[in-house]
Order: structure tokens, then C-alpha cells, then sequence
């Protein structure tokens, strides 16, 4: 009787993974690192001695570095291996906006809803626009802005928010124990959101490398922030040239610290939800 030979591999056929279908890992394509969770764009792919590697950044401009694992990556919601790509030119990644958000060409502007986000200056206004100016006109989101925060009290009563008119500010400086703090602590609210950044003022939430010097200049307490900036830098001391400077270096969300970048998207997000309030 001839005898039967059996495969070394006594896995049951229904336990085995299939394979996972290859993709190319051309830049700009969004994947998801299955064991981390940690979603981004692809920013190149690397050879190393344990083997190929690629490089994702996330929306906020952080990069994390992962092996090129079989069935390491979800795209779109299934399972992928990642493949570094071929030597050909790289078919062109979907447009993206300044925030880092696919672009939708031909959208028109959403009428503006009730909902606004108030900032504290017109240099935070501008830089807002600069960055997510485009998200804003799709939601239908304006921004304003105050000339500080003493008097927020009355402009959230005055405002009258409400879940279909809900109101989201953004404070420089915003740290415990501060002024600030304080009065965003009595004003924040289910339809008023107060966020902010740790920073002096909004100059300093631009990144220093995207301006060009080494770090933002220690002011001493008691001198104007941004002239003591100017006077630091060597630039002339006018404020409204230092800024358009400052401005004219950002050209998208890399440019600017994480720190401002999640204050932000959270309160676009806030506002915009009052649609399923």
C-alpha cells in the first residue's frame, strides 16, 4: 500500500491567514500601523539592515517609523502589505488643504451657520485663515476676532450660544493659575468651548525653523513681548512687518507647533457638531 505523505505545516486550512493584497507605499498615501494605531501619509520609504521601513506623518506633523511587516497596515479598512514602491514616477497623491485635509476641488463655500470661533487677535484670525481657511469656508465656520479676553463674559452673553449656535474661543497664553484660565473657566459651557495654547502669543506658536532662527527669544517681564522679539532678532522694531514676516513663512500645518494645531481642529470640531446637537 502506497503510503500518504502530509504537508510539515499541520495548521487546519480554515487558521491560516491569506495573504494580504500588495500595495505600492507611494508618498502621500494614508494608512493605518495595525499595532499601534497610528494613522498618516506616507513620507518615504527606507532600506535598512533588518529590513525595508516607511516613514508616516500624521496630521499634526509627527513622524513615526515602522518595518514594512506583512499584513501590517490597514487601508481603508482592510489589511494590506506594504511594498516599497517601483522605480517609476509616483502617481500624484490626492490634494490636500493647508490643515492637511483632502481638498474637495469645485466645493463651493457653505453658507455661514450661527456657530463662530472667536480668537484673541488679528494676527491669530490670520493665521487661522492661512491654515484652515478652506475647512472653515466648506463647514461654513467664521472667525472673529476680540481685542483680549477681560470683557468675554459679555460677549458670551451677548452671543447667546445654544446648540445650533454653539461658540469656541481661543486664548493665547492659556496656562493654570492665569488670568486666563480663570475666566475661561466661568464662561466654558455644553455650548461654549474656551481652548488654548501655552504660548505668549500666537508668533511663538509658529514653528522657529519655518521662520528661520533658532528658537523664539527669551523677553524679559515687563517689556512688550513682540518689541523685545524685534529687538532680539535684529529685525525693525515694527510689529506689523515682523508678523507679515512671520506669516508669510507658513505655508501649512508643519509649520506650525502641535500644540496650537489640536486647540484648533478641536474647535472646529465643537462647533461643527452643533449640527447633531
Amino acid at each position: 500500500m502506497q503510503s500518504k505523505r502530509y504537508s510539515p505545516d499541520l495548521t487546519p486550512p480554515w487558521k491560516k491567514q491569506r495573504p494580504a493584497p500588495e500595495v505600492p507605499a507611494d508618498p502621500d498615501l494614508v494608512v493605518e500601523e495595525v499595532g499601534t494605531g497610528f494613522c498618516g501619509a506616507v513620507i518615504r520609504c527606507e532600506k535598512t539592515a533588518e529590513g525595508p521601513t516607511v516613514t508616516l506623518e500624521d496630521r499634526f506633523g509627527k513622524h513615526r517609523v515602522f518595518p514594512m511587516a506583512p499584513r501590517g497596515f490597514l487601508l481603508e479598512g482592510k489589511v494590506v502589505t506594504l511594498v516599497r514602491p517601483q522605480n517609476r514616477p509616483a502617481a500624484p497623491g490626492p490634494a490636500r488643504t493647508a490643515s492637511g485635509s483632502l481638498a474637495v476641488p469645485g466645493a463651493r463655500a457653505r453658507v455661514a451657520r450661527a456657530g463662530r470661533i472667536y480668537v484673541e487677535g488679528r494676527h491669530d484670525a490670520e493665521l487661522v485663515e492661512r491654515v484652515w481657511g478652506d475647512d472653515l469656508r466648506i463647514e461654513g465656520v467664521v472667525v472673529e476676532y476680540l481685542e483680549g479676553v477681560d470683557d468675554l463674559h459679555a460677549i458670551v452673553r451677548g452671543f447667546s450660544p445654544g446648540p445650533d449656535a454653539r461658540l469656541g474661543v481661543l486664548v493665547d497664553h492659556l496656562v493654570p493659575g492665569s488670568k486666563e484660565s480663570r475666566i475661561a473657566a466661568e464662561v466654558t459651557g455644553s455650548d461654549v468651548l474656551v481652548v488654548g495654547h501655552p504660548y505668549i502669543d500666537i508668533w511663538e506658536a509658529v514653528k522657529p525653523s519655518s521662520v528661520g532662527i533658532p528658537a523664539w527669544p527669551v523677553v524679559p517681564r515687563g517689556q512688550d513681548w513682540k518689541t523685545g522679539v524685534c529687538r532680539a532678532l535684529g529685525w525693525p522694531e515694527n510689529t506689523g512687518a515682523a508678523w507679515q514676516r512671520i506669516l508669510s513663512c507658513v505655508r501649512s500645518y508643519k509649520d506650525l507647533e502641535p500644540q496650537l494645531l489640536g486647540r484648533v481642529e478641536e474647535l472646529i470640531d465643537f462647533v461643527t457638531a452643533g449640527d447633531a446637537a
